[in-house]
């Protein structure tokens, strides 16, 4: 006798795969197999059983071999990712895959969890006397009182502690076991609040704890001005979910947000375990910290979005950290948004989320306005902190100095004179984003982009910041062979330079992609910045969110006119998130904050709303205007991206996709169109906009697009795309 199971695997394919099975043979879901696949093989996950019944015109294959002996994946997780895939209209291999590790995709068998503890030994010291490393373990293990993890021996020896520690069990020192059960902790009484909560604090907590008490659960929002205390909201509610057992995850935006918010938590939690999982892991890291939190290891999981997809033994609390922020979005394969299927796992657990922000998205603000979403305000920074001033300076025909006025110098000078830190922002990485002969008009273009490439003076190199082209900088031009090409605009680079310039006795950190590439190299930066009481610091908007540098008191906003001019409809909501995220680092201790805007729009209606009635009145004005246009959050979209050799293949592509979907009212299809980026990487880019004014007629849509391409020929020069819901349309 044979059963049928149906099979994820990790491949571009929108439906599961069936094999066949022994049917005495013991397999259960959510477990890993391997199975035949064209002329190869494949890993696969088991979702679900198949009808037996059901005839099929093909000879079906059995599974190669079963690779668990107990589910990677629980039920919950399983249906969670099949939703995501039905929402996102994406592979279901893939989705599915996103949520296991890369060491474990290739079939590698799911290490166990081991801990190691000190066996006394009265002749210890002579066996080690000439061993100072195992020496120094054997008495760290000695003075635990519970068994020690990896981790944990790793962050008291360092790197290269595996040999030590064998040597150590060679010698009967040391006894390795398997941990199969949660390691105990010290009752969460012993800690000690780090602050006292101000009394809007204290009655937001309250209110907090009593929506995630009710039996009906909805997402908390909760506003807080930059600087008000929202981190320690976060803090005295996951004690409660602590002290039950339960763990927490927090998803931050960027990995730049990680330290910080860890030291932070570790600080206030000494004692229970906290583990990371973003992209500046390695696959054995990433392994463990994804362990730790579906054994029940960890009790707190900070993460960016992928995040969303850990495994859990017991989670209890979600909390979403500048739920605002676009990074939530995954921009490439499965655009899928962070913020978006944590509160659905939410809803799906019955758990409660708490999304957190200075600057709430719009579609999250008209949520809470709606009464799908409770609401909660902090209006004030806690102490003596007060809200910074702020200062427009029209730079209509003053001299910049490398994209700064000279009322802008001095207010940097004195800062520096009082002993304070000033940062400087610009959202632009490299020198210049241009480098051009002023001879005959040649410009550094790339020749795999419809773009130009960014001059990086320090590397003397011209790189693509869409496609990576990378390369070095001609002495002369190229085409009539002047030999003084010069730079146009500014980034972080040429700033970073300028101010070396004008105030070469104060130490200047620059903090963007380029200067954090290096593992470590960030943490090193922010370290800096803080024990160093007089300093200038230029970054991007690496530094808009999260960072809280008590000395900081004069912010410098460069460069803003584009996002205030553009014609895409979402620049001038994020224009108004970033000035108000940037603006708050200043000003957060009881030293005054200053803020300087530089713009040549200073009569910019948007603009003047923001200064002088705050993000919430501009955010709702936004909101009535996209209620007039019918756009988001007053309609639901999605984005058909085609991507080929030939412009002109990708825009007919799309228009058979077009012809493909029946007019009805109610969708309003917008292409085909070349992309704003029209190339990228040698690929030309198109894209069809779709409207509607529900979900189910837009996932109506979708699934005439995606029979449609059943029944199209495959073209291997023709790649496209469905991005739901998205964030930005070029």
């Amino acid at each position: 006798m044979e059963a049928r199971l149906l099979i994820a695997v990790p491949r571009p394919l929108r439906t599961l795969l069936t094999y066949t099975y022994p049917a005495t043979a013991q397999i259960t879901l959510g477990c890993r197999v391997a199975v035949p696949l064209g002329h190869g093989r494949s890993i696969g996950l088991v979702i679900a059983l198949a009808e037996n019944a059901a005839s099929t015109p093909y000879q079906l294959k059995p599974i190669k071999a079963l690779l668990d002996q107990e589910p990677l994946l629980d039920a919950h997780l399983l249906e969670f990712l099949q939703w995501a895939a039905r929402y996102y209209h994406h592979a279901i291999g893939e989705v599915i895959f996103s949520a296991i590790p890369n060491a474990l995709r290739a079939g590698r068998p799911l290490p166990q969890a081991l801990t190691w503890q000190a066996i006394p030994t009265p002749d210890a010291a002579a066996q080690l006397k000439r061993a100072k490393r195992q020496a120094e373990l054997y008495q760290w293990l000695s003075q635990q009182t519970e068994p020690s993890s990896a981790q944990a021996i790793h962050t008291q020896l360092g790197a290269g502690w595996r040999p030590i520690l064998a040597a150590l069990v060679d010698k009967d020192l040391v006894a390795e076991t398997l941990s199969p059960t949660r390691i105990q902790r010290s009752s969460l009484g012993k800690l000690t609040p780090k602050l006292v909560l101000s009394e809007q604090q204290q009655a937001c907590l309250l209110q907090c704890e009593t929506w995630m008490q009710a039996p009906t659960l909805q997402p908390i929002l909760l506003q807080g001005v930059t600087g008000s205390g929202k981190t320690e909201i976060y803090l005295r509610l996951i004690e409660t979910y602590l002290a039950r057992g339960q763990q927490t995850l927090i998803l931050v935006p960027e990995i730049g947000l990680t330290p910080q918010l860890v030291q932070r938590f570790s600080d206030h939690f000494p004692e229970q375990q906290i583990s990371c999982l973003h992209s500046g892991l390695n696959d054995t890291e990433r392994l463990q910290a994804w362990m730790d939190a579906r054994s029940g290891q960890a009790d707190i999981v900070i993460g960016t979005r992928s995040a969303v997809f850990t495994a859990f033994a017991n989670l209890g609390l979600i909390i979403i950290d500048e739920e605002h922020d676009t990074s939530f979005k995954q921009q490439e394969g499965f655009r899928y948004h962070g913020r978006d299927l944590a509160i659905k796992r939410a809803q799906m657990l019955n758990i409660p989320i708490l999304l957190g922000t200075a600057t709430p998205a719009l579609e999250t603000l008209q949520n809470a306005d709606q009464g799908r979403y409770h609401y909660l305000r902090l209006e004030q920074r806690p102490g003596k902190a007060r809200p910074p001033s702020l200062e427009v300076q029209d730079i209509r025909g003053q001299h910049l100095h490398s994209g700064l006025s000279k009322l802008s110098l001095q207010a940097i000078q004195r800062s520096l004179e009082r002993n304070e830190q000033a940062m400087l922002f610009i959202n632009r990485r490299g020198f210049a984003p241009m480098l051009l002969c002023p001879a005959c008009g040649w410009l550094a273009h790339c020749p795999a982009c419809s773009a130009n490439m960014t001059y990086h003076a320090r590397k003397n190199r011209i790189i693509c910041h869409h496609c990576g082209a990378d390369e070095r900088a001609e002495a002369a031009c190229p085409a009539c062979q002047n030999p003084q090409l010069i730079t146009q605009g500014q980034g972080t680079e040429r700033i970073e330079l300028v101010l070396q310039q004008y105030f070469p006795e104060t130490p200047v950190v620059r903090i963007d992609r380029d200067t954090t590439s290096r593992k470590g190299s960030l943490e090193r930066h922010l370290e800096t910045v803080r024990n160093t009481e007089r300093l200038l610091l230029v970054g991007t908007q690496m530094l808009a969110k999260g960072h809280d540098f008590p000395n900081l008191t004069l912010v410098v906003i460069l460069d803003v006119d584009a996002a205030l001019l553009s014609s895409e409809y979402h620049a001038l909501e994020r224009f108004g998130q970033l000035f108000t995220q940037v603006a708050g680092r200043s000003g957060r201790s009881d030293k005054a904050g200053h803020v300087i805007l530089q713009t040549t729009q200073p009569q910019h209606p948007k603009l003047l709303t923001l200064l002088h009635t705050g993000y919430l009145a501009f955010a709702r004005q936004l909101i009535e205007e996209r209620k007039q246009w019918q756009f988001p959050p007053f309609s639901y979209q999605a984005l058909i991206r085609a991507e080929a050799a030939e412009m002109d293949q990708a825009l007919q592509y799309l228009e058979q996709l077009r012809l493909s979907i029946p007019a009805q009212a109610g969708v309003f299809l917008m292409g085909p169109v070349p992309a704003p980026l029209e190339k990228r990487a040698e690929r030309y880019r198109a894209q069809l906009l779709i409207q509607a004014e529900s979900r189910q007629l837009r996932h109506l849509c979708l699934n005439y697009l995606t029979n449609q391409e059943k029944n199209s020929p495959n073209q291997k020069s023709l790649r496209w795309s469905i991005d739901i819901d998205p964030v930005e349309l070029s």
